[in-house]
């Protein structure tokens, strides 16, 4: 179970952030700014159309979004916009706040629902906001006693085969149902029982009435955009997709690695924007020694991390020779990596490409690897199985010994739980073999050589071998071993993305510091001042992709300073 820890009283070096509302800001010495924003004029000197935000918090007991978006609004009320919260009011009967590890098991779930969550959620943020004076709408405002029985009957008449695939008004209802359930579990797929099931219909009737109090919402034209966190789940993937249909924008924003910083995307959750970003929003950015530096400087930071508030280790074992003496393999023969991902993050997360799942693309390459005793494979278990805020009831480990009771003899597994260096480890192969991880973009950074077997970042990039195929697939990984490394002009490209991935796309925010507990960020600011354009370089980037739709990408190559903080506070694990 998810050890929830809220902040009581925490003292930060300024005096105007507290906990006096279970962990949430206090933004009451903001309120009329806030809520109503300044009035503006455009270059005809004319008063301009107040922009109309709608945050679509949902989940107002998930601290983290309440103390980011809340922050939002208070920016945005700065540069003349009206902010407003959707927040479900204890209407809805399975959400993202509800996880497996809650309960002592899935009946336990069905029998009394999230009701024991919904004071604890709903009643300490719409406190918060209401003392900001920022207007916040409830779901059950939007909803009438017939949504509930249409959504019922909906429920009752779909079999458990079509709800995948369910939608209504091509809003992929069922999608976002299924992501919701399987989070719920931490699995990759759901059990096989009449409890799953119906935890499973639960969120498709949830994802029913989130869509008809949205579309409800967004029917009278009021908002410019919606802004959100993450854009999938229930009920955020539902508001997301609903107004995509409805012709409204969408921004979606998530905690990046790098401390102080975040990701903010259009339209669709960053997971996937990071895919289909186009190479021409970083391959001709100003390139030089300097910028080179900085990014080899911070990438050999994340070895141990740091410098970033997302990390899995605080103290990894670096040394070679103890990796091979703990796992018994010998590094002078030649060694294939191989990179998990969590089970249920990828199957939501990264689409198929060659493979069905994560999990088939793992067996069929264990499967290959046995009939190559002329290679070692090193398989790194993704950490976050172990670590992670949400950690996986699906275990790689497991999945391996049901496929393969005896292991090959040339096949090592690093546990998700182990202090060995992913990093080095990986750095004594001679190919590393991925399917959705971002440390994709670092190992090519190095100059080592990745095969792409599902939809990484890294992948399109010109620095990989993507697998279109299950075939194609197969087809490089009889290449191996491969003769070099990367040459001098390919890591030299793969430099230049990972530095527009950390220091570009992951915005920094200087409101922001770094708690122990949660929420694990807190807003630290000594006054209005500090919202305002121009106090901020990142906040003007973020509010700019908000109110105008520009792109979300921070220009780092204007601040050539990489500072290196010393401080090795707790870093978070993902705020998912």
């Amino acid at each position: 179970m998810r050890s929830w820890r809220l902040l009581h009283g925490i003292r930060l070096a300024n005096r105007h952030w507290r906990a006096s509302h279970g962990g949430l800001p206090d933004w009451s010495w903001l309120p009329a700014r806030t809520s109503s924003g300044k009035n503006r004029q455009n270059e005809a000197g004319k008063p301009e159309r107040k922009k109309r935000v709608l945050i679509a918090t949902g989940t107002a007991g998930h601290l983290p979004s309440m103390t980011m978006e809340s922050f939002l609004a208070a920016a945005l009320g700065e540069r003349g916009a009206d902010a407003e919260f959707l927040l479900c009011d204890g209407i809805l009967s399975a959400c993202m706040m509800c996880e497996i590890g809650w309960y002592s098991d899935a009946e336990t779930f069905l029998r009394r629902g999230p009701a024991d969550q919904c004071n604890s959620c709903h009643r300490p943020s719409a406190k918060m906001l209401d003392a900001a004076q920022l207007k916040h709408i409830g779901l059950s405002e939007l909803l009438q006693q017939g949504d509930f029985d249409d959504a019922q009957k909906t429920v009752e008449r779909l079999s458990r085969s079509e709800i995948p695939q369910f939608e209504i008004d091509g809003v992929p209802l069922g999608e976002h149902a299924c992501a919701g359930a399987l989070r719920f579990f931490a699995r990759g797929d759901l059990p096989e029982n009449d409890a799953a099931e119906a935890v499973l219909r639960r969120y498709v009737r949830t994802a029913i009435l989130t869509y008809r109090a949205t579309r409800r919402l967004l029917a009278t034209g009021a908002y410019d955009v919606v802004v959100l966190n993450h854009g999938i789940y229930v009920p955020q993937g539902v508001f997301a997709e609903t107004a995509r249909r409805a012709g409204v924008r969408v921004v979606t924003w998530h905690p990046a690695y790098r401390r102080g910083c975040f990701i903010f995307n259009h339209n669709e959750t960053y997971h996937h924007g990071l895919m289909t970003e186009p190479v021409t929003a970083w391959q001709d950015m100003r390139w030089d020694e300097n910028r080179r530096n900085n990014i080899a400087q911070y990438l050999k930071s994340r070895w141990i991390g740091r410098n970033d508030w997302v990390r899995f280790h605080n103290d990894p074992v670096l040394d070679t020779s103890s990796i091979e003496r703990e796992l018994g393999i010998d590094f002078s023969r030649p060694t294939i990596g191989l990179l998990t991902n969590v089970v249920w993050d990828a199957q939501l997360h990264y689409p198929a490409n060659a493979f069905d799942t994560m999990l088939d693309w793992l067996n069929a390459t264990i499967g290959y690897f046995a009939e190559r005793p002329d290679l070692q494979l090193l398989i790194r278990v993704h950490p976050a199985e172990y670590s992670g805020t949400l950690p996986s009831r699906q275990l790689v480990t497991e999945e391996i010994g049901k496929a393969f009771p005896e292991l090959p003899r040339n096949v090592f597994i690093i546990p998700p739980d182990s202090r060995l260096s992913t990093y080095v480890a990986m750095s004594q192969c001679n190919a590393v073999i991925i399917y959705g991880t971002k440390t994709g973009v670092e190992l090519t950074a190095e100059g080592i050589p990745v095969i792409v077997a599902g939809e990484a970042w890294i992948r399109g990039k010109g620095v990989t071998l993507d697998a279109e195929s299950r075939d194609d697939y197969f087809r490089l990984l009889e290449a191996l071993p491969l003769p070099d490394r990367l040459d001098g002009e390919q890591q030299e490209r793969a430099l230049r993305y990972a530095y527009h991935f950390f220091f570009r796309r992951m915005i920094p925010l200087t409101a922001f510091v770094e708690t122990n507990g949660w929420p694990p960020f807190a807003v630290s600011i000594e006054s209005e001042a500090e919202l305002a354009p121009g106090a901020c370089a990142g906040l003007d980037v973020v509010c700019a992709g908000i109110l105008k739709g520009t792109p979300f990408i921070y220009p780092a190559e204007e601040n050539e300073t990489f500072n290196m903080p010393q401080s090795m506070a707790g870093g978070l694990s993902a705020v998912a």
